[in-house]
């Protein structure tokens, strides 16, 4: 399942085929459809057609190009037709410093008057930004002083990050401000242009930020991905884009498309949250989620919030029976690992992993097991060679080698933790056949010294994870 969340079906490029197109889109595997309008005129045609289509939501606005055309009228014609129920956005709006076919004053009033509507619305917003990167950023953030409550009752149940107030659609910049605007509360939107044989820093963006924040769009009829190029673009296509995204990601298209649409439901609510899972797939691996408890309280974790990770659920509301996990296992050596990994520390259920550990094994699957290390003070005596023969790879949570911020990061006492978790990790080494150790992408934690820790005192194999 797709979500195209940036598709002009309302373009005179479709007049003669419209309908042909919603059907071949519905044949690719796309469910839904966003078409952001970009002048008064397009927003009412916009709100006819996703009145005319279940599989099509609008959002209505004045693009930057059709900004001089904006009045006091049109705007208000632009809120009242927000109220819509399938009208899920504003937009698209923003600014474009390349063509200029509105003057830059005119483009950034017409944007502030946008992003009021969708603040009263407490409506997302779909952006386009070109050659305007930094003063699109700063007008935002202008607004969003004079209205921090927009979007706040969207906010993280952690309470980490803001609520989700818009995305930004072909998006232009790096990596870093990439980041940085998942700060204020944007998602980032990849069109075709990351399937291009020079796809400029749109693959590095696809492949350097966190799913949980990408959104996936055609832009049709624009930016035809590969091999269509030369041809009218259509969301039939979103696929491709999907793709390559996930070849970037080391993932498959399934988990772009899950976690990509879990954005959309999240951003502008359609479709519906995720049941939440006991197992749960990730490319070729499945992963058993045996508890949310943890004796730890990570800054980076969202245990205590939604606990989705890649559009899996994994905030369960009781914990599974060995014999429930193994029921949904099936054959486990058509994995390439099933990998005890939830938002809780799965040793605290050592007896149950043990168990399916055991039945993996004996049915001819590799296991590995993803921990904080905290498992031996935790059970009170030193698990690691009840481990021996059933789980063929450990990853430790190092995430930092100083005791200090090694506590400040997990939220508990580092003087006492970090300790035990180096030695589970040395009896790990010793008596398990791989062991990795990993820290969080954070600014603050020095990576070559945990590399050298890792490598050249613990003899283990270091790692990064993305923070997100």
């Amino acid at each position: 399942m797709f979500i195209d969340s940036h598709a002009h079906l309302t373009s005179r490029e479709f007049d003669a085929d419209r309908e042909e197109v919603l059907k071949r889109a519905a044949d690719a595997g796309i469910r839904f459809v966003i078409n952001p309008a970009t002048n008064l005129d397009d927003s009412r045609r916009a709100v006819e057609l996703a009145d005319r289509h279940a599989m099509v939501y609008a959002a209505v606005g004045f693009h930057p190009h059709d900004a001089r055309l904006a009045d006091d009228r049109s705007l208000a014609a632009i809120e009242e037709l927000s109220t819509h129920p399938k009208v899920v956005a504003i937009g698209e709006t923003g600014l474009d410093f390349h063509y200029d076919f509105s003057p830059r004053e005119v483009q950034e009033r017409v944007f502030t008057a946008q992003l009021a509507i969708a603040q009263r619305r407490d409506l997302p917003v779909i952006i386009h930004t070109r050659e305007s990167l930094e003063r699109t950023i700063a007008l935002l953030r202008e607004q969003i002083v004079r209205l921090p409550q927009w979007r706040q009752s969207k906010r993280h149940p952690n309470g980490r990050t803001p609520g989700p107030r818009g995305v930004f659609h072909c998006y232009p910049g790096d990596l870093s401000t990439a980041w940085n605007l998942v700060e204020m509360g944007f998602f980032i939107s990849l069109p075709g242009i990351v399937t291009f044989r020079k796809p400029g820093l749109a693959l590095d963006v696809a492949a350097g930020i966190s799913t949980e924040h990408l959104l996936l769009e055609t832009d049709s009829p624009y930016l035809t991905p590969v091999p269509h190029r030369g041809e009218r673009n259509e969301p039939a296509y979103l696929p491709l884009i999907a793709d390559r995204i996930a070849e970037a990601q080391h993932l498959t298209p399934a988990d772009i498309g899950r976690a990509t649409s879990y954005g959309v439901f999240r951003l502008f609510s359609i479709g519906e949250a995720p049941a939440p899972r006991f197992t749960y797939t990730l490319k070729d691996s499945l992963y058993i989620n045996l508890t949310i408890r943890c004796n730890a309280d990570c800054v980076f974790c969202d245990r205590k919030g939604e606990a989705v990770v890649k559009g899996h659920n994994l905030k369960i509301d009781r914990e599974p029976t060995p014999e429930e996990v193994i029921g949904e296992i099936g054959d486990p050596a058509r994995y390439a690992e099933i990998v005890f990994c939830g938002y809780g520390e799965p040793t605290i259920r050592l007896d149950a992993l043990k168990t399916v550990a055991k039945w993996v094994k004996d049915n001819g699957g590799r296991t590995r097991l993803n921990t904080d290390g905290h498992g031996n003070v935790i059970n009170k005596r030193d698990i690691v060679p009840e481990l021996v023969g059933l789980i063929d790879g450990v990853s430790i949570s190092l995430n930092s080698t100083d005791p200090t911020q090694y506590g400040a990061l997990m939220r508990l006492d580092g003087q006492r933790y970090f300790p035990a978790m180096v030695e589970f990790a040395r009896e790990s080494v010793r008596l398990l056949p791989r062991v990795v150790m990993t820290i969080v992408d954070l600014q603050d934690v020095d990576e070559e010294k945990a590399r050298a820790f890792v490598e050249k005192e613990i003899g283990a194999v270091f790692s990064k994870r993305p923070y997100f």
